[in-house]
């Protein structure tokens, strides 16, 4: 079934769209259901720590099946029709294959990254937005996806003590552009001139510790103040900023190397460790000396819907700007990030630009306040043409994914899922600190959802690093065949393994990596 506009449609004057939708949705449904089935029948057996035999003795990966990259290019029959294209049939197939050839995020044994899947009402909401297709940049074309948007910021701001008459903020597309626009609006409020006029004269110094995420090199180099730009402050052994070494490090910017000290990154929840920098003392000495104080909680943030966990968020009220990540550990499909604030204001002045041919609504409350308006009334003002206040223009309702999940689940909802997920890196942290063949890295319990430990039979590590990343690597190589999918860091003694669990972990399959953990190092 297809619909047709063009070519031997050219004379119609119905459509079918609608039959054509509920068609396809039907026959991809019918795939997509069994490959998330697959995942939870698969479940049960991860606690056994391998891939079981069906009746006839055959094994199947469901979590990957695995080939190097010119390998699958040979078993994927990728091609894009130059003439008239392949169809319903040829669009199934295709499909069938990404499914083959695609990590299994579903399955109980991807504990590698800081995201899993998604669930339910994620899948929904992705349905939901796809059929919407429109872009969240101005209120006229997307009234009910703006408010929500407004909505959603508004009250996750809330949560991380962000109360002023305008606190909320806007959805970027992903963490590293929540904290490259934060850098960019913490330079164009600080140093107005910049906006119009460069960077020049300053060579701004911009500070994150030693544990911060790349992104914000990569902001800063984006910005035109040069990766260098970018001082690693000292972490503690429990991987938190020092922030006696963050003030160290400002002076010697600013007294020593002529630098203009413009803007600190701490982090809730580093990519690594897991560690929460103390964020009330940074906010000290970032207002000594009137810098931007940033927090990047792209992956811990989610904890502040836990009280057994808001303690580790203590401060963040404090800074200036904080971005937060659904999609990490709340399974809000990917992407759904947030930069949040005390006062959207500060964003629209640093963002906006004069574009009348599509910032009506918002231009029409600046020329109300020309003609009159009290100052007051124009403080208060909403914004409504959301791309004004951010580097996008084209924008999609990624808001939507995290309000449809906080309709369903309810902020209870989310913080019994988020106190399983603590609950599970606990009893992994437990479990490898109790065997003879590992040694933990993380602390016990660990700050967050990753675990971090080396290989050391009868507890005795390598003396070579070469020697504990060559047996690490090795064995999360091996444990991809037992089902599982775990990921590795540098450290100061070779890479040592970094297992991150979520919250749809099971308790069956914490306990059966750690028996494959055993076994595969047992076959080393």
């Amino acid at each position: 079934m297809s619909s047709h506009i063009n070519g031997d449609g050219h004379g119609k004057t119905t459509l079918n769209r609608a039959d054509e939708v509920d068609d396809l949705i039907d026959a991809v449904k019918s795939l997509i259901v069994p490959y998330i089935r697959d995942a939870d029948n698969a479940a049960p057996v991860r606690a056994s720590g391998q891939i079981a035999a069906d009746a006839q003795g055959t094994t199947r990966n469901v979590l990957v099946d695995s080939h190097r990259p010119e390998e699958l290019v040979k078993r994927m029959t990728l091609s894009l029709p130059q003439d008239e294209g392949r169809g319903k049939d040829g669009l199934l197939e295709t499909i069938q294959e990404i499914l083959k050839y695609s990590v299994n995020t579903w399955d109980q044994g991807f504990l590698d990254k800081l995201y899993s899947s998604t669930n339910a009402v994620g899948v929904v909401s992705e349905l939901l937005i796809s059929a919407l297709n429109t872009n969240v940049h101005v209120y006229q074309t997307s009234p009910a996806l703006t408010l929500i948007e407004k909505t959603t910021a508004r009250t996750l701001a809330s949560l991380f003590g962000f109360t002023g008459p305008r606190a909320g903020g806007v959805t970027c597309t992903g963490g590293s552009a929540s904290n490259l626009t934060s850098l960019v609006i913490a330079r164009n409020t600080l140093y107005p001139s910049t906006k119009t006029c460069g960077n020049a004269p300053h060579r701004f110094a911009v500070f994150t510790s030693a544990h911060g995420h790349y992104s914000v090199e990569k902001a800063a180099a984006t910005c035109g103040m040069g990766s260098a730009a970018v001082l690693s402050v000292a972490v503690d052994g429990s991987g938190q900023m020092i922030p006696s070494a963050l003030r160290s490090a400002i002076l010697k910017a600013k007294d020593e190397d002529g630098r203009t000290p413009l803007y600190v990154n701490a982090t809730a929840g580093t990519t690594v460790l897991g560690s929460y920098d103390p964020f009330a003392a940074l906010a000290d000495v970032c207002d000594e000396f009137g810098l931007w104080l940033h927090v990047d909680a792209s992956w811990g943030g989610p904890a502040v819907f836990l009280s057994g966990q808001r303690h580790k968020l203590a401060g963040v009220e404090r800074a200036h700007s904080l971005t937060v990540n659904p999609h990490k550990m709340m399974n809000v499909p990917i992407t759904c990030s947030f930069l949040l604030t005390d006062d959207v204001a500060v964003f629209h002045r640093a963002n906006t630009l004069p574009a009348g041919y599509l910032f009506h609504a918002d231009a029409d409350a600046d020329e109300r306040a020309d003609e009159g308006e009290e100052e007051k009334e124009r403080e208060e003002s909403e914004y409504w043409d959301l791309a004004d206040l951010t580097l996008q223009c084209g924008r999609r309702g990624d808001s939507l994914k995290l309000a449809l999940a906080w309709i369903y689940y309810g902020a209870a909802g989310f913080g019994a899922q988020i106190d399983h997920a603590f609950a599970m890196a606990a009893h992994l942290a437990s479990l490898i600190s109790a065997s003879t063949n590992f040694t933990l890295v993380s602390a016990n319990p660990p700050p967050c959802l990753q675990v971090c430990f080396y290989y050391a039979p009868g507890g005795v590590l390598a003396d070579s690093k070469e020697a504990n990343t060559r047996n690490t690597r090795e064995m999360v190589a091996r444990l991809v065949g037992r089902g599982f999918m775990v990921d590795y860091a540098p450290g100061d003694k070779g890479s040592f393994f970094r297992v991150v669990v979520n919250c749809q972990t099971l308790m069956g399959t914490v306990d059966g990596l750690v028996k494959a953990l055993g076994e595969v190092a047992g076959s080393s």
